[in-house]
Formats: structure tokens, sequence, C-alpha cells
């Protein structure tokens, strides 16, 4: 099988090169560094498998250039499949899998490091002792301990981050529209409307898939709804927070604060070097003024358990594609 990578980094160029030699698969890879677009499909001509990551745009354009050059399968190296065509590629005749769930922990922990930084001003703090400035003025924060804990969206992660946030001593909330009794019975959390979770969550957690009914459910009337002392955690998908809508709570004061490790048009910008360069993104660039706002860059999964995972996962649904097995991980 040969298999074009898009949009690697070093990171994925050695997680998936060691398990392609430790697993015995020994594929024909090509890593490129380039996104997959309407201008780059052209390049998989020869090979059997594109493997994509978030970022990638594979719309039905993309989809016919590819089934012209050969492609039969399309692997995703995530969890997310928003920015694939499905009807498209159906049409096509090409399969689609992913890797549902490489390291969940990765995630939530990070939505955690996200917000005990965001809450007790760690990047603020740094910056002033790395300076040999140690005045803590301005740097007061508030227990976790007795607050609200929101969680949107009960799938794994989410599930994972109201077990951590419990752990801090918070009362779990929870919204889904496929609730888990079972777990919420279990871990002592309470599944609330739409509209509560957002009125009563101290930390909003978001852990929902992006569909036409997830987009913008973050948006200018449920933030009005928010404490002014609320924080929202974003390790989901960008576009799940309608951001110009969020640029005006936050300077209106209408939650206390976010950190982010995914945003709405995050494709030009993240996994990049910006620093020398001028960023024409206004709502970007004004998110990354405000003190009370953490962004990183897309790096929630980047933990050497979930590039195991996500290499071993990929490579495996490649095989029983190729063996003309059941697709365990398809996405139709």
């Amino acid at each position: 099988m040969k298999v074009a990578f898009f949009d690697t980094r070093s990171y994925d160029k050695a997680s998936f090169t060691k398990a392609n030699t430790d697993g015995g698969f020994n594929y024909e890879i090509d890593f490129r560094d380039f996104k997959l677009n309407e201008n780059t499909a052209l390049t998989a001509q020869g090979y059997d498998v594109v493997c994509v990551f978030v970022n990638d745009v594979v719309n039905a354009d993309v989809i016919a250039e590819l089934k012209k050059c050969g492609v039969k399968l399309i692997a995703l190296r995530c969890a997310g499949f928003n920015n694939v065509d499905l009807k498209a590629a159906s049409a096509a005749g090409i399969k689609v899998v992913r890797v549902p769930a490489y390291s969940p922990y990765a995630v939530a922990e990070h939505g955690a490091a996200l917000l005990l930084s965001l809450t007790r001003h760690i990047p603020q703090a740094y910056l002033r002792t790395k300076t040999a400035n140690l005045n803590i003025d301005g740097l007061t924060g508030r227990d976790l301990h007795g607050l609200t804990g929101g969680i949107l969206g009960t799938g794994k992660i989410g599930q994972i981050m109201a077990g951590i946030l419990k752990g801090f001593g918070m009362k779990i909330i929870a919204y889904d529209p496929y609730p888990n009794e079972k777990w919420a019975s279990e871990t002592g959390a309470t599944y609330v409307s739409k509209d509560e979770i957002f009125q009563q969550s101290d930390v909003l957690s978001l852990h929902c898939p992006l569909t036409e009914e997830t987009k913008h459910i973050v948006n200018h009337d449920t933030m009005k709804m928010m404490k002014h002392d609320a924080v929202i955690i974003n390790t989901g998908r960008g576009a799940l927070i309608d951001s110009k809508a969020l640029v005006h709570a936050l300077k209106h004061g209408h939650i206390g604060g976010i950190g982010m490790d995914v945003y709405e048009e995050e494709s030009k910008y993240f996994f990049s070097d910006w620093s020398t360069d001028i960023m024409t993104d206004d709502v970007l660039a004004r998110l990354l003024t405000f003190p009370n706002v953490i962004i990183t860059g897309h790096q929630a999964f980047l933990t050497t358990n979930a590039l195991k995972n996500l290499a071993d996962t990929t490579l495996e649904n490649i095989r029983a594609f190729a063996a003309g097995e059941e697709l365990v991980n398809e996405v139709k």
C-alpha cells in the first residue's frame, strides 16, 4: 500500500515511521508538509491511501480529484470528520476511516491545564518571575472547589473532564442530546437543559462534535446567559464558538474568560510560526490581546501516548481495508 500523508509535522513522521516498522506494516509512506486541498489533491496520483488531519480540505472537488488519482481510502488521523464531504466520498466509492479515541485523557488533561492556568493567572505570573518580578498584585484567582462545572457533550473526553473537575470538588452538570444516565448516576453528574448549563456553569467545558446543530452553540445569546465570572474551556472544535460574539462578550464582561486550544478559522494559522508576519485575522489578533484569554495551538492531543495510538490505529485501519476486512472505524 502506498500512502500519501498531508499536513505532517516532525512528530507525525517520527510516530508513524516507528509504528510502520514496529507493527510490521511496512507501507510505502510519503510525508508532505503541505495541506490537502483543491490545489494539492493531484499530488495523490499513484497512491492508494491519503492520510489527512483536521485542517486538510476534503470537499467534493478534492474527492473528485482523489478518485481520478486512484485513491481508494481516506484515512483520518484524528477523531473529527467535519472537514470531509462524506456524501461525495460515498458517491465516489472512497471509504473514510478515522481514529475515534486516541487518548481522551490527553485532551481532557489539557483542558484542565488551561482552566488552572486561566483561573490562577499562571502565564502572567510566569512572565513576571522570568524577569525577576515577584509582585503578585493582580494575580488573585479563585478556588474551583465548590463551583459548578458544566460539561457540554458527555462522550469519553467529556466524561474524563467531568471526573477531573469532580476531583477538584466541583458540582458537575451536563448537557447532551443523548444523555448517558448510567454514567451520570455513577459519577453524581446531573443532566440539565441547554439553557441551564449556560446559566448555571462557573466553568463550561466543550466536548461535543461539530455538526449543524452544534455550530456556534456558544454565541451572543448563550454567553449573555452566563455568569459574568464564568469561564469557557474549548478543546473540542473551534466553530462551536462564534468567535466575533466571543470578542464582544469579553469586551463587555459577559463572561470571565476563556481557555481555547482550537479556533474557528484556525486552518491558516495553527501549526505555523507567525511571529514575524502580519496576522490578518482581526478576530484572532484581538483575542490574543485579552489578559483573560489563553490560546494554545491545537496541542491538546499532543502526548506520546496519543501519538502512538493515532499511528497504530490509523495503520491498522489501512491494513483492514487492504485485507478486505470489516472497517470498525469507518465513517459513513
